[in-house]
């Protein structure tokens, strides 16, 4: 059902891997970025967020931004730190974070497989964000941040991978967030033949990386009607993916701050929520145990909240994640906020952080009103995406991050 290819991918000397290797471009501001850089030049966020190397008044989005990112990348090609492999491979990346690890097929996948729906998605994209990806890769001849996909786990191809890992990997490092990063490289063609077929019969789920996807697409579409030679084997019509069986994937609470709380005092929110939620005042922090349960910080006080029976309805696969639950029954009715990807009195704390960034955030007066959410779980994402809906905004905060500059698809030879 889906196909995976494998690709001459551009990869830093192993020496020169922890160096280049990055944190991906959107989960760091500008300003985070350029302080990693100052310590390290060599990091992949000159090539994936070049805006840091202009001033604050650059609009990312020029064509500057993009042809620097481009610069900075033949830079390293240039200077020797990144190579392509000569043949065809897979890759086989595996990342350990907390004595937990997940290992993937790092693979090219089929654009026409993604516009068909055989790669499941369950977000919407902003196209802006979809424009700006479509763009750098356009610039850049390159894919430089994989698609993070998820399949449901399947044994053979787990033995695939226990072959190959039984090898030393080619790259071994543990980065500074302590998270350790292993990759193995197949060129065996018999072997490539049997991941080829033991991944065919199924279908992929995007985890992490919409945008990234429809800028491959968006790119696929451009290349398409530029080329009048067009045949579909061109390596645009594919893009850069890291394949995960389901059954190692964690996905941590993606919890909210609010800016201020609709002209309400906290008595009267208390009041207009109890008809859809159990209230309980807690002694500390609240990091909620089940699903449909919620933490709530404000004037520094805890509140644990349980969903009240017929508040949602537990056979709809959207309706019944958690933050549609607390979107519909409290952010957007007493709230008033309900578009939470535009309204600007919303914000949203990967669970990484934890509620102490929560306590932070409200106690310095920046925010009012805090959330702290049960985690959504897999399962949750893929009944979502095989049921052709979208998940609510800000759902999933999944780690760990894969490393952007780890591997490269160039477009061109």
């Amino acid at each position: 059902m889906a196909i995976v290819k494998p690709f001459k991918g551009l990869r830093p000397k192993p020496e020169f891997c922890k160096e280049i290797a990055s944190p991906p471009y959107d989960v760091l501001s500008t300003e985070e970025a350029r302080k990693i850089v100052k310590q390290n030049p060599k990091s992949f966020l000159r090539i994936n967020k070049a805006e840091l190397e202009f001033s604050d008044d650059m609009n990312p989005y020029s064509e500057a931004v993009y042809q620097k990112g481009k610069a900075n990348l033949q830079q390293l090609i240039d200077n020797g730190l990144m190579i392509r492999d000569e043949n065809p491979c897979f890759y086989v990346y595996r990342l350990t974070m907390d004595n937990r690890s997940q290992t993937g097929l790092v693979s090219l996948v089929s654009v026409d497989d993604y516009d068909n729906g055989l790669i499941k998605k369950h977000e919407h994209t902003r196209p802006e964000k979809v424009n700006d990806r479509a763009d750098h890769i356009d610039f850049l001849d390159a894919q430089v941040g994989p698609v993070f996909t998820a399949y449901r786990f399947q044994e053979p191809i787990q033995r695939i991978f226990n072959t190959v890992t039984e090898n030393s990997p080619s790259v071994d490092f543990v980065a500074d967030d302590t998270v350790h990063h292993e990759f193995w490289v197949i060129g065996d063609p018999d072997l490539q033949k049997g991941i080829i077929s033991e991944f065919a019969p199924f279908p992929l789920y995007i985890a992490d990386g919409h945008h990234r996807s429809q800028s491959a697409s968006e790119v696929c579409r451009r290349k398409k009607e530029q080329n009048p030679h067009h045949t579909g084997e061109e390596d645009y019509n594919y893009f850069l993916n890291v394949i995960f069986s389901d059954s190692e994937l964690s996905i941590l609470p993606y919890n909210r701050v609010i800016r201020e709380m609709n002209g309400l005092t906290i008595s009267e929110i208390l009041k207009k929520t109890a008809h859809n939620f159990e209230i309980s005042s807690m002694d500390g922090a609240v990091n909620p145990e089940e699903l449909h349960t919620f933490g709530m910080y404000a004037e520094g006080n805890w509140f644990l909240l349980k969903a009240r029976e017929g508040s949602f309805d537990p056979n709809d696969p959207t309706g019944s994640i958690d933050a549609a639950i607390l979107g519909d029954n409290f952010i957007a009715p007493i709230l008033g906020i309900t578009d939470p990807k535009t309204n600007k009195r919303i914000n949203f704390v990967g669970g990484i952080r934890g509620t102490k960034e929560l306590i932070r955030l409200v106690n310095s007066g920046e925010y009012k009103l805090a959330f702290s959410l049960f985690p959504t779980s897999i399962k949750q994402l893929l009944d979502v995406a095989d049921a052709g809906e979208v998940m609510p905004p800000k759902s999933t905060w999944f780690e760990p991050k894969l490393r952007s500059g780890m591997i490269v698809n160039m477009l061109t030879d």
